[in-house]
């Protein structure tokens, strides 16, 4: 069943901790916004600059195949709220302005289950500073008490309007550092004996790529940014990116990148000073990841029309740090977003009532250091008309509205340059994912992938080459 806020209280009996004597951890969650796991210096990075994300890397657990289901902000954020896919969330593409907040906006979060709201009714006081983009932006909803967001999905870095507990104001700063000041400013309101969680989704390192504070963009400024592949535009690239293929696209990124960072930095050099690091569970991941050059591209799944699938599109980084509880590891395990919801909640001792939409499972027990029995082989992908299915070797993805399907085999050709979907090789193969996808979706309840505009009631963009 779906459930809204209200019907979460009713059921919050059910929603409790697996041992109420345990104390509770605080939790701080970062989500990058377009930031590709191969753009940290943890996952290889030469130049791009991200020294505490590194430093939560080496202490914690940082997973080498995390994925985003979706490549794209809205609908990955909703998954990652919810633990469900977006033709069962209903949001396939990121939400226009008027979708996003102001008088037409809706709350597309409705009907469906939050961990924050799980969060909220164990107990936990609820922070919210930077990209909402789910609906009624400029609200604090869900659980949280404390917000503090610039509505929408992007716009300027260079002093925008936040809207903080309800208050229009500039802040005068550049904007990923108001998002880090807002965050300082939840935590110094905490106190030791409740326990609080609080979601940092920054905007950076999504374009414009403004100009950035002096200290962010230094350690460009003789940059040879071998971190972004030199190779001609691909064919289907979406006409709106085409102006990023030049060289002030890479130094803009970078910076923005390593602004967040330093925001990172912030807040977990705070916890240390309130003596309440020891205590926290620190996350850092992102919405989707991002194409800076890779296969031709610039930008993420709706860089390319039709929509695209690739590794660095989906691929995003996974971090997980906890000082005393969480050994140093690097995890080799396929996860998603999908599987957040549960594995936070596993994490905490917490448990929500069941649904048959959430489809994502704990990892938790990685993180801990103690590999589940019997994980899946499998993760799963939906964008808009496109579905996707990826094991450890292969990817097949099927595509609605007459565009063409696509498979790779990631083992012989990681770099995805060969479409084997017509090859006699991979003829039983393609049938099985074909049959295997069809299966899934409709187990979830969701319509044939022909069919699929039936779960949109948002303004979806028109896109083309």
């Amino acid at each position: 069943m779906n459930l809204s806020r209200r019907s979460l209280l009713a059921a919050a009996p059910f929603i409790q901790t697996k041992s109420r004597s345990a104390a509770r951890p605080n939790v701080v969650f970062f989500l990058t916004d377009d930031h590709g796991a191969w753009a940290n210096g943890c996952y290889g990075a030469k130049d791009i600059q991200t020294p505490n994300v590194d430093a939560l890397a080496r202490g914690g657990a940082r997973f080498t195949q995390a994925f985003a289901s979706t490549p794209v902000c809205s609908p990955s954020r909703m998954t990652y709220m919810t633990g469900c896919l977006p033709s069962t969330h209903g949001v396939q593409d990121w939400l226009i302005p008027e979708d996003a907040f102001g008088p037409k906006s809706r709350a597309w979060l409705d009907g469906h289950l939050t961990w924050s709201e799980v969060l909220a009714q164990a107990g936990y006081t609820l922070g919210m500073t930077g990209k909402w983009h789910m609906g009624h932006d400029d609200e604090a909803q869900r659980g949280f008490s404390y917000w503090a967001t610039v509505p929408g999905g992007g716009g300027t870095y260079l002093d925008p309007e936040f809207v903080h507990n309800g208050v229009r104001k500039k802040t005068g700063k550049f904007k990923t550092d108001s998002v880090g000041d807002f965050a300082l400013d939840f935590l110094s309101q905490q106190k030791k004996e409740n326990p609080f969680c609080l979601f940092v989704p920054f905007y950076a390192p999504h374009t414009p790529y403004d100009p950035t504070p002096e200290a962010y963009d230094a350690p460009y400024q003789n940059c040879a940014f071998r971190d972004y592949p030199k190779l001609p535009p691909n064919k289907h690239v979406n006409g709106g990116m085409k102006r990023m293929f030049v060289d002030s696209s890479a130094r803009g990124y970078s910076r923005l990148i390593t602004g967040m960072d330093a925001n990172v930095g912030r807040v977990v050099k705070r916890l240390e000073e309130m003596g309440l690091r020891e205590n926290t569970l620190v996350i850092f991941s992102a919405d989707q990841g991002w194409n800076a050059g890779h296969h031709g591209v610039w930008g993420k799944g709706n860089g390319t029309w039709p929509f695209n699938m690739l590794e660095e599109s989906i691929r995003v980084p996974l971090i997980w740090n906890h000082p005393g509880r969480i050994r140093p590891s690097t995890p080799e395990p396929m996860v998603s977003s999908y599987d957040f919801f549960p594995t936070l909640l596993d994490y905490l001792g917490l448990k929500a009532p069941a649904e048959k939409k959430r489809v994502g499972q704990s990892y938790a027990g990685y993180v801990r250091g103690r590999a589940p029995k019997d994980w899946r082989t499998r993760l799963y992908f939906e964008y808009a008309n496109v579905r996707s299915v990826r094991t450890k070797n292969l990817k097949y993805i099927e595509r609605a509205d007459g565009f063409e399907n696509e498979m790779y085999d990631l083992e012989a050709d990681p770099g995805e340059t060969r479409n084997v979907i017509g090859e006699a090789g991979y003829g039983k193969q393609r049938a099985e994912f074909h049959e295997e996808l069809t299966k899934y979706f409709e187990g979830i309840g969701a319509p044939p992938i022909e069919e699929w505009r039936k779960t949109v009631k948002q303004k979806m963009t028109v896109y083309k080459n």
